[in-house]
């Protein structure tokens, strides 16, 4: 491997084992940096589909975890290539809010990551509503 996708490697290693403990919101303070950026195919009002900065970023994550009841779940990963890595993520939810109110769902999305100095300044997410 080279230097870069070393260092990528172990940044995303790193969150792996955060998300797997439940700690998302220690991987956001320890492992983003200040600027990121965070993009999801869709958004509310509440959180729009593109945010920017590690505040909103921690807010996004407070968001998740006060408006769903988390059954359990995986990170599986990461899978790095140069300054990225994948990793994918399963989820066992209820909705605590919204159209999805009190219904039992299983979710898997992946998340693409980018890594600079050290500090993750992107991540994208990927997945399917159904339909």
């Amino acid at each position: 491997m080279s230097d870069a996708t070393s260092s990528t490697y172990e940044v995303g290693k790193r969150l792996v084992e955060l998300c797997r403990a439940g700690k998302n919101l220690e991987a956001v303070d320890s492992l983003y940096a200040p600027d990121v950026v965070s993009v999801e195919i869709h958004g509310t009002d509440t959180i729009p589909p593109r945010i920017e900065g590690i505040n909103e970023v921690r807010r996004k994550n407070r968001w998740w975890l006060d408006n769903h009841t988390i059954h359990g779940g995986d990170a599986i990963g990461p899978f790095p290539h140069g300054d990225r890595f994948i990793v994918l993520f399963k989820f066992d939810v209820t909705a605590k809010t919204g159209p999805m109110a009190n219904r039992r769902m299983q979710m898997e999305e992946a998340g693409l990551y980018t890594v600079r100095n050290g500090k993750i300044v992107k991540e994208e997410f990927f997945y399917h509503m159904g339909g």
